[in-house]
């Protein structure tokens, strides 16, 4: 496969890593609200304080002798999520989708016991998948029971959408679809399948996986394309929010769709990367010119009306 030259990548308006890093990161991005992203437990309460729909906490575990806590919450829920609070790239996060026979059960359909989930949430504690391998916190939360919409084109685990927010402005967005590559995870480091949103209308574009061109999901077989994404014009609202709660210019918004609750924030990302642009055949530079050009003095909706004006496919 012949590779771009840096004059035609320029000419499509795609944006390399090192600019990314300074102009968007460096340049909009104070580090001193890198917490309020990095830290999922500090994410969900300030979510929840602006009146955010988040996944519910049932609880957290902070040090090893707390967990007999896990065990109780444990026994008030057939299903759940744990993950650690500073992790990254989707490690460490277990999911739970029913208990069987005396085991936990994965989405994958095999049974854990109660002795490997303490020792997970252990592991967790001691920072093994924590960013710089810190001591973290282990959270326990609702498993999010995704709409039927991803049924068809979505493999065991829960597909998320991310939003890539510019100074407020929702400016690319694409689902992120599990696969058996990915373990049922939503993480395109890990083999999940990224695809292309229109913005303004919420139709899915065309498809990555493994930064090859896809249009078949592997596992399901079904076209993933040309679907429009329910309750997009709130999601997009929600996702345009998350700028005021972050402070931070340059941002990913990742946000799941529940079968009950609608669209939650699942996370925010002070350094999406750019694999958005091959999910959508589309450059991010001319968006961000687009919006460093907009007015600061506006709402999140107000933001997202412009944005759907404004980028289209």
């Amino acid at each position: 496969m012949r590779l771009a030259s840096p004059s035609k990548l320029r000419k499509l308006g795609i944006l390399g890593m090192n600019r990314r890093n300074i102009e968007c990161i460096q340049q909009n991005n104070p580090r001193k609200f890198f917490p309020r992203v990095d830290d999922k437990l500090i994410t969900k309460t300030l979510a929840e304080k602006a009146g955010l729909n988040v996944p519910k906490l049932y609880g957290v575990i902070e040090c090893n002798y707390q967990i007999k806590k896990a065990v109780e919450i444990f026994a008030k829920h057939d299903d759940f999520v744990i993950k650690p609070s500073q992790g990254c790239g989707g490690n460490g996060i277990l999911v739970i989708t029913g208990k069987k026979d005396g085991l936990y059960l994965k989405p994958n359909g095999k049974g854990i016991t109660i002795e490997e989930i303490n020792t997970h949430i252990s592991n967790t504690l001691s920072g093994l998948y924590s960013l710089g391998g810190q001591p973290d916190k282990a959270m326990i939360e609702y498993r999010v029971q995704f709409t039927d919409f991803f049924q068809n084109i979505s493999y065991q685990g829960v597909p998320d959408i991310r939003v890539i927010v510019f100074n407020g402005f929702p400016i690319m967005a694409m689902t992120r679809l599990p696969t058996s590559d990915s373990d049922g995870k939503a993480n395109l480091h890990q083999g999940a399948i990224g695809v292309g949103i229109d913005i303004k209308t919420g139709k899915t574009l065309s498809g990555v996986q493994n930064n090859r061109p896809i249009a078949i999901h592997p596992d399901t077989k079904n076209s993933f394309k040309n679907l429009t994404i329910p309750d997009w014009d709130m999601l997009l609202e929600i996702a345009a929010g998350c700028y005021e709660i972050a402070e931070l210019g340059y941002l990913g918004v990742d946000i799941v769709l529940d079968k009950s609750f609608g669209p939650m924030i699942l996370e925010l990302n002070a350094r999406p990367g750019l694999a958005i642009q091959i999910a959508n055949d589309c450059g991010l530079m001319n968006r961000l010119d687009t919006i460093r050009s907009a007015s600061r003095n506006l709402t999140p909706s107000q933001r997202v009306n412009f944005s759907q004006q404004h980028f289209y496919s």
